[in-house]
């Protein structure tokens, strides 16, 4: 009596750009609380802003919100 199996749903393309948001983010986000930690002197106009602490923080939540919104 084998029941018949269901077929597999394919993930939506939105699931894959979360997990890549998601690691992308991170690694942004640690790099830049790296420099914050180590003092890194930066040469550019805004550096003082740590853009790479803000946008690796908001890629880590946008790629968060399509993971868990497309799992």
């Amino acid at each position: 009596m084998n029941e018949p199996e269901e077929p597999k749903k394919m993930k939506p393309i939105w699931y894959f750009v979360g997990l890549v948001l998601l690691s992308m983010g991170g690694l942004i986000l640690l790099a830049g609380l790296y420099g914050l930690a180590r003092g890194f002197q930066y040469t550019t106009v805004l550096a003082r802003l740590r853009p790479d602490i803000w946008w690796g923080a908001v890629m880590v939540a946008a790629g968060a919100i399509f993971f868990v919104k497309n799992r």
